[in-house]
């Protein structure tokens, strides 16, 4: 029997509003794997209030930094328990492999442990004034009701990166999965329950976006909104945060360069425009789907490629040999396979791949594909395919591969291979992107921080800096001179 989840809200499970339901299947056989409730204003308000009240509740509002920074670590140490059912979950939930869920699983714990680290790091600071008889200092609160929407590629990494920092700031949160990836996210808020959360700290609305994730967005109660996901939507949602004056979060689209020069490791920087877009099959925002070769070694480098994507062991997620899965779900694969047509059609040679792969699973698999005869003008370079799919193009100077590099809408990431120190300094910094990595691509760390540049988005996520992203600063005067005030119509 198929397993149903309701709503996670105030510590328990809760049935839809209108009690509707949708499916949720595995993208690589595509049996059923579970139905989840579908969400409604009601269910949101029901939700938002939940999380009002627990963030006024003096078992949360009055715990202690440190002791929230003990709650975090000891979920941290829950989701390191149960890692492989959960990474299990995920690669049933979204087709990515099963072995790269494992290592993103076994890093997740450090997440959390990194944000109850900084739960009591968080601090104000004394200001100097032109009175010293004014004392003048600075704390930072939380906001209260944080609204975070995830996407359905990376759900549990991408969760955390918004609840970790949010809880460590002392908000509680709602949070509106994908409905193509509901049930990690379900897992993870009963373990904060586990973990020793109050009931409504943590609260999980399953359904549509233009359903629940609207209603979220557009809550009166809700006073920041946290986002990943498209460009189209982000803009959607920042117009409504900006309405009530509220802050939002937004990490959206891209269409990433990955740039080989003539002195890089070639057989290296070939792994790296593997790694950048065919892993996960292309599923991530900060894909290297831009591929900028230098003329001299365009030829061995994409030749190395080709033959690297042909050789792509495409096949069922769960096998420890696969190592291309299928796309999330059927809108997916056609979106992809639109694109590589678009493409042709402007112009493009398909070198290799351009279709569903010859594999005896009915999933949505696409093979890893890459286009050759293409420029920056093309519609399927400009546009984010969010598929396996490389569009390479020669460059023959450091200045014309910038500028191309650069002529796009989004700026999230890039990638630089070379031997030259000074010329991966300059174009670290010229390159308008919010992450730049050199002779590598797709590192992460929670201690890093990552923001989105033009279309890509605002705000920062990970390090440090994103825990200013869920508290506000209050400004705070005491006068410590009891005498009268000698001129009531002059500042002090």
């Amino acid at each position: 029997m198929t397993k149903q989840y309701d709503h996670f809200i105030h510590g328990k499970w809760i049935t839809p509003a209108e009690g509707g339901y949708f499916e949720s299947t595995n993208p690589a056989t595509l049996e059923v794997l579970y139905t989840a409730a579908r969400g409604t204003k009601a269910d949101i308000d029901t939700a938002v209030r939940a999380a009002r009240t627990a963030f006024e509740n003096p078992l949360w509002r009055d715990l202690s930094q440190t002791k929230r920074g003990h709650l975090l670590r000891k979920l941290g140490d829950l989701v390191g328990e149960h890692a492989d059912e959960l990474a299990r979950m995920e690669t049933e939930d979204n087709g990515k492999l099963l072995r790269e869920m494992r290592g993103q699983l076994a890093t997740l714990p450090e997440y959390l442990y990194y944000y109850a680290g900084l739960a009591d790091k968080v601090q104000g600071s004394q200001v100097p004034t032109m009175n010293p008889a004014i004392l003048n200092y600075t704390q930072r609160e939380p906001l209260g009701v944080v609204g975070a929407i995830t996407p359905w590629n990376s759900p549990l990494t991408l969760t955390t990166s918004k609840l970790a920092p949010a809880l460590a700031a002392g908000n509680t949160i709602v949070i509106k999965p994908s409905e193509y990836t509901s049930r990690t996210v379900l897992r993870l808020a009963e373990l904060t329950v586990k973990a020793g959360f109050p009931d409504g700290v943590v609260n999980v609305v399953t359904g549509l976006g233009a359903e629940a994730g609207a209603a979220l967005v557009d809550h009166p109660e809700i006073a920041k909104i946290s986002f990943t996901g498209s460009t189209a939507t982000g803009s959607a949602i920042a117009a409504s945060a900006a309405s009530r004056f509220i802050g939002c979060t937004l990490e959206l689209g891209g269409k990433s360069p990955n740039i080989v020069f003539e002195d890089a490791n070639i057989p290296n920087a070939a792994m790296g425009v593997v790694a950048g877009i065919f892993a996960a099959a292309g599923q991530t925002c900060i894909a290297g789907s831009r591929v900028f070769a230098h003329r001299s070694v365009y030829d061995e480098l994409l030749e190395r490629v080709a033959e690297r994507a042909k050789s792509i062991v495409i096949g069922n997620p769960i096998e420890d040999t696969t190592e291309l899965g299928p796309l999330a779900f059927a809108a997916q694969q056609e979106k992809v396979g639109s694109y590589v047509d678009l493409g042709v059609s402007e112009g493009a040679k398909v070198l290799t791949g351009g279709g569903r792969p010859d594999v005896e699973l009915p999933g949505y698999f696409y093979a890893p594909t890459v286009l050759t005869d293409v420029d920056n003008s093309m519609r399927v370079v400009r546009e984010e395919i969010f598929g396996p799919v490389a569009a390479i193009m020669p460059f023959d100077t450091e200045e014309e591969v910038l500028r191309l590099a650069n002529d796009t809408q989004y700026g999230l990431a890039a990638g630089v291979w070379t031997q030259n120190l000074a010329r991966a300094h300059r174009m670290s910094r010229k390159l308008e992107a919010g992450t730049v990595w050199v002779n590598t691509y797709r590192a992460m760390s929670p201690m890093s921080p990552r923001q989105g540049f033009k279309n890509s988005g605002v705000g920062i996520e990970h390090g440090l800096e994103s825990m200013h992203e869920y508290t506000r600063l209050k400004s705070i005067w005491i006068n410590t001179d009891e005498g009268p005030v000698a001129d009531p119509f002059i500042m002090r």
